[in-house]
């Protein structure tokens, strides 16, 4: 009775179309920021429970996810094909060390590529300048795009390849409605003045136009789909993102947590937060190229179309990754 009075008075709030359920046997699947009680952990147990074999990252407890899931799955007697290895998108020579851990092991095939880690800091706006990477670059922009950038230009070619043996293969790209904060001048304007979820915006931004780009690029002529989507529909999502967010505000921090209750009643969990990532790596019905909220095509803000911005990006970033 009580969890029928929870699901009514969330449902003006929280309105979740679920994935339907796919036969993954034999396909490989990677699933980036996994850490416990996150959208990518949630989608790596859908995947894994529909019969993938399933690779996680997390910058640091890769091993203890690893084993969450199989913990999981195992009291469901389903057959666990999860592993795992650490990755920080932040830092080149770690995902060179992941790509190649990935390619000793799993080398011979590349279904879905779920970039779905990434991290939003400085939620409170105290930053006055850039919190750059030991590289150099703004810490969204260098984790969230460069860093998504890196990971899937080493995969590509392996993506090519099953998608020319197996008849497909998909990158997902994890945005959110927060890309609209961005714009496509301030996207090359280097000298623009720093605001934390400005840089956020427009690293979200920048995923989208290579989402776009890598549409236009493999779709048609190699079966190479990309997608990308805003997570947990209008009502956003609860998960860790935002204690992150938050660090160094310990009464804010506090706060939050004696009224995550009452929040967790207006947002999606994480696990309805991934549907619309396991949708986009899994349906037939899902349309490449497109920006997805719900499980369904949305509309992205103007700047998303412009085609000539996606392109220049990709090729400034290739001169940056080159």
């Amino acid at each position: 009775m009580s969890m029928t009075f929870r699901q009514l008075l969330r449902k003006p709030f929280v309105s979740t179309v679920f994935s339907k359920p796919v036969d993954l046997s034999g396909k490989h699947m990677i699933v980036t920021g996994s850490g416990l009680g996150s959208l990518g952990y949630e989608t790596a147990k859908r995947l894994a429970s529909w019969g993938a074999t399933v690779i996680v990252t997390t910058r640091w407890n890769a091993d203890e996810v690893v084993a969450a899931l199989r913990g999981e799955l195992a009291k469901d007697s389903i057959q666990v094909k999860v592993d795992g290895h650490n990755m920080d998108l932040s830092d080149a020579a770690s995902v060179n060390q992941f790509t190649q851990w990935y390619d000793s092991l799993y080398g011979g095939r590349l279904d879905s590529l779920i970039n779905n880690a990434g991290i939003h800091l400085d939620l409170m706006s105290k930053w006055k300048t850039p919190n750059l990477t030991a590289d150099g670059y703004e810490i969204h922009w260098r984790t969230n795009y460069l860093g998504t950038f890196q990971l899937t230009h080493h995969l590509l070619p392996l993506l090519r390849e099953t998608a020319k043996q197996f008849g497909e293969a998909r990158v997902v790209n994890v945005v959110s409605q927060l890309h609209s904060r961005g714009s496509n001048e301030l996207l090359f304007d280097t000298n623009r003045t720093y605001e934390s979820w400005q840089a956020y915006g427009l690293s979200k931004l920048g995923l989208i136009h290579f989402t776009s780009e890598l549409d236009r690029r493999f779709s048609q002529a190699e079966n190479l789909k990309s997608y990308c989507l805003h997570p947990g529909g209008k009502s956003g999502t609860y998960t860790n993102v935002a204690d992150k967010g938050l660090e160094g505000h310990a009464i804010v921090g506090l706060l939050r947590k004696l009224g995550s209750p009452i929040e967790k009643l207006f947002m999606a969990t994480a696990e309805e937060g991934a549907q619309t990532q396991i949708h986009c790596a899994t349906s037939v019905e899902a349309e490449s190229g497109h920006y997805y909220v719900n499980c369904q095509i949305a509309k992205a803000s103007e700047d998303t179309k412009d085609e000539i911005a996606a392109g220049r990006l990709w090729k400034e970033t290739e001169a940056w990754f080159g």
